[in-house]
């Protein structure tokens, strides 16, 4: 690769690359294997090419830090993710600019804690209704019951129960979108949105429908005028104190699918990922059970309850540091950028991997295992390391705005579900990763349940 592509200066040490195809066959067999090969044999700057496109990968918290917040009006989302506008439309995702800092502006109130925390209770109802579908001794597939659990909870919080019988519809249309959106970023090379393959066919056909039932929904709401106390509400009465804006239909549509693919399958995986980590490490499933029956007695859990749960926090913060459902972020360069000594030109895509950067050794003492110890509030593990050494939300001006929903979450239906029963990994399971926009099992994750 000429040097012409950090403007005239020395690229940074990288894998040996193919004329034609660069890293990409490397990097497409073990995206994981090959990030972490990578950062131990070239450090903190990678230099590596997906056919004709460079690539860098940044593997240090300061640099992290440099991009997302020092510089952050120096970038753009990455290419892959601008792809995904069909779907997301110019949501908070994808959005870029002052239109996106007008969206956000008019989003954040629906996240406030005391908004989300009217969801706490909701969630809970949800995850005792699937557990009254378990039995004890059952083998299931506890990814596929989280999918389902979270998907359930975000028609609720977004659309409110009082949408009957297009949540659905917008269900299935939601997770025909998702799972295409999944399976076309999992390729290095995406199909073009405009030819029509069957899956794009499909794609589009659910797009449609969705886009019917959202916009449906939306002019109902017009309509009434109330407040229903979802988040579709909370953003339909949004408005800008200077200018007196509010979102348009097409906005609301675009944040409400934004909202649906960032919330639902990220915490699905959050949950299935601690299970199958509580399973191999029955010390910290037993600290996690002798928290829960000592503060919840086998009761429900509430909101109220958890800051009086920390070990079950710590569970959560352990899993996004060892799996991090949001495996790593993009950046591209809209200017000229100077990065750990590299000067690189407008255009140049930049990678941030929590994989590597939350297992680095030097950050974390016995970064491959898990731990939850480490984050009991004594220790003040974010106290001692550096600020985007731990970023499982991202972080600067576009930190997820749903963070604290799903921590919440995360934290309620692992309580909720630890505190009835014990799941083991059946003898079955396969436990693999799939990379894809989000950290994934592969296969799903077999357990056996038992009661408590």
């Amino acid at each position: 690769m000429s040097t012409t592509a950090t403007l005239g200066r020395p690229v940074p040490p990288g894998p040996k690359q193919h004329w034609l195809a660069g890293n990409l066959r490397e990097f497409s067999r073990d995206r994981l294997g090959a990030l972490t090969r990578w950062h131990r044999e070239y450090g903190d700057v990678v230099w590596a090419r997906f056919g004709p496109r460079p690539i860098v990968f940044v593997n240090h918290p300061d640099l992290v830090e440099t991009v997302l917040v020092e510089q952050n009006r120096k970038f753009i989302k990455h290419y892959r993710l601008r792809s995904a506008t069909r779907t997301l439309g110019k949501g908070l995702l994808t959005s870029e600019g002052d239109f996106w800092r007008g969206q956000r502006k008019l989003a954040q109130p629906a996240f406030h804690r005391e908004r989300i925390a009217g969801y706490a209770s909701s969630m809970v109802e949800a995850t005792t209704r699937m557990l009254e579908t378990w039995q004890d001794g059952q083998a299931r597939d506890v990814q596929d019951d989280m999918m389902r659990l979270t998907l359930e909870i975000v028609l609720i919080t977004l659309f409110g129960a009082g949408s009957g019988g297009a949540s659905g519809e917008a269900s299935e249309a939601m997770e025909t979108l998702a799972n295409a959106f999944i399976k076309n970023t999992s390729r290095l090379i995406p199909v073009p949105p405009w030819l029509p393959t069957p899956q794009n066919v499909r794609t589009e056909r659910a797009a449609k429908r969705l886009d019917d039932i959202i916009l449906g929904i939306i002019a109902d709401r017009r309509k009434g005028g109330a407040d229903r106390g979802d988040l579709l509400s909370m953003l339909l009465h949004a408005q800008d104190e200077e200018s007196g804006r509010r979102m348009t239909d097409a906005q609301l549509r675009d944040e409400a699918m934004t909202l649906f693919m960032a919330g639902h399958e990220t915490t699905a995986n959050t949950l299935a990922w601690a299970f199958c980590l509580l399973a191999g490490h029955p010390e910290a499933e037993a600290a996690l059970h002798a928290e829960l029956d000592s503060v919840l007695g086998g009761r429900p859990p509430s909101l109220a309850d958890l800051p009086r749960l920390p070990y079950t926090s710590a569970v959560i913060n352990e899993t996004l540091r060892i799996y991090p459902t949001v495996w790593m972020l993009g950046r591209e360069a809209i200017e000229p950028v100077e990065l750990g000594g590299y000067r690189f030109p407008a255009g140049q895509t930049i990678f941030m991997p929590q994989w590597t950067i939350h297992r680095d050794p030097r950050w974390f003492d016995d970064p491959e295992s898990f731990r939850p110890d480490r984050w009991e509030p004594g220790r003040k593990l974010l106290e001692s390391i550096p600020r985007y050494a731990y970023f499982p939300f991202g972080g600067g001006p576009r930190i997820c705005i749903g963070n604290s929903f799903a921590l919440m979450e995360s934290a309620l239906l692992l309580a909720s579900i630890a505190g009835r029963y014990r799941i083991r990994l059946a003898a079955d399971a396969r436990i693999a990763f799939l990379p894809t926009m989000t950290l994934r099992p592969a296969h799903g994750v077999r357990a056996v349940i038992s009661r408590r």
